[in-house]
């Protein structure tokens, strides 16, 4: 039987990426909205609005991460119980009748 591991496929490089990513985005998304020549409210609207954003982006994430991680746990129950019975499994036992 294979034994699947329980390490995440990501790395420190690409974990540093995303949130470099997400930080700079952020921050230009903020710089525009800033320097915008509108007046104060549009700009708060704007800024409400981009906040909503972000906190929908995350709790999609979580929402996504919590999926896959049922999922992973749920086929580890079952390849589990696979190994189990195939381990007690004798070809050559022969019943008693």
């Amino acid at each position: 039987m294979t034994k699947s591991g329980t390490t995440s496929p990501t790395t420190t490089a690409f974990y540093v990426q995303a949130a470099l990513s997400f930080g700079l985005a952020l921050a230009a998304v903020t710089g525009g909205i800033a320097y915008l020549p509108v007046d104060g409210w549009v700009r708060g609207f704007l800024a409400l609005g981009m906040l909503y954003l972000v906190t929908s982006t995350f709790t999609l994430a979580k929402c996504v991460r919590d999926r896959q991680d049922e999922t992973s746990v749920v086929s580890r129950v079952d390849q589990a119980r696979l190994e189990k019975l195939l381990a007690e499994h004798d070809p050559y036992q022969t019943h008693a009748v």
